[in-house]
């Protein structure tokens, strides 16, 4: 938490005002999407199904292959209270869906399902095919119900550690990548190297809490440098990097 109190005071001052981004891309998606915060039809599924989760009672033994929780001291955990204290809150399960919106991608795949709280977001996409990666069998079968229950269809959720998942999956290229299943430097980073040869120029890789450890900030900061990247995004809680080559190098920082 200390972390995070130093790095949000020395990131805020940089966030830009929206004139103050001179790229048209990034200035477009800065208004229309991550700015736009109108309410649609598909808004009221992602209210709905973080609130169903929240009314459930059920204790599930969570296996945890990940950095470790913040929150809790024992594996065995009810239902509502990890979507409560560890699942992505309304508005970042709202900021997901934006983005979806916005940019339309066909291909999704998203490293850590968890309760399936962004996967709905993915989801909400009727042209999405989403695949999910999750490490838990118990958290990843709540998911899968959940996901039953609301009649979604165009979503694959693969159980298993990430590192050989991800090893297995179908030989193509992805319009978005969600990361948010390991909060080690190590571990993201070796993600990002296993995944950069799926990207093509219009693909966008989301980063899931890139401050939430010195850990976290290092291995943004890295990413941030790899050669493919051009222009990233920081929001202090989300990351999003693009591969344009049309897109000047930059790095950019936008409150939302």
């Amino acid at each position: 938490m200390f972390h995070q109190i130093i790095t949000y005071i020395k990131w805020f001052p940089k966030t830009f005002h929206l004139h103050g981004i001179h790229s048209p891309f990034v200035f477009s998606f800065q208004k229309k999407c991550l700015k736009n915060k109108s309410k649609k039809d598909s808004d009221q599924i992602v209210r709905a199904y973080r609130e169903a989760l929240l009314q459930n009672d059920q204790t599930i033994s969570v296996t945890d292959f990940g950095a470790g929780s913040r929150v809790f001291s024992s594996n065995e955990r009810k239902v509502k209270d990890i979507a409560r204290y560890a699942g992505a809150s309304l508005k970042r399960m709202q900021s997901i869906q934006r983005i979806v919106q916005y940019f339309k991608p066909k291909n999704i795949l998203e490293i850590g399902t968890s309760l399936g709280m962004g996967t709905i977001a993915f989801a909400s996409s009727a042209d999405a095919q989403v695949i999910s990666l999750e490490g838990c069998p118990e958290t990843a079968a709540i998911a899968k119900k959940q996901l039953h229950d609301f009649h979604v269809s165009n979503v694959d959720i693969i159980v298993g550690e990430f590192s050989e998942s991800i090893k297995e999956l179908p030989k193509k290229k992805y319009d978005l990548i969600y990361f948010d299943g390991n909060h080690s430097k190590e571990a993201t980073l070796q993600y990002a190297q296993d995944l950069v040869s799926t990207i093509t120029n219009e693909t966008i890789w989301i980063f899931d809490d890139i401050h939430w450890s010195s850990e976290m900030t290092e291995a943004w900061r890295m990413i941030q440098e790899i050669p493919e990247v051009t222009a990233t995004i920081d929001s202090f809680w989300l990351g999003c990097v693009f591969f344009r080559k049309e897109q000047n190098k930059e790095h950019f920082y936008v409150s939302i």
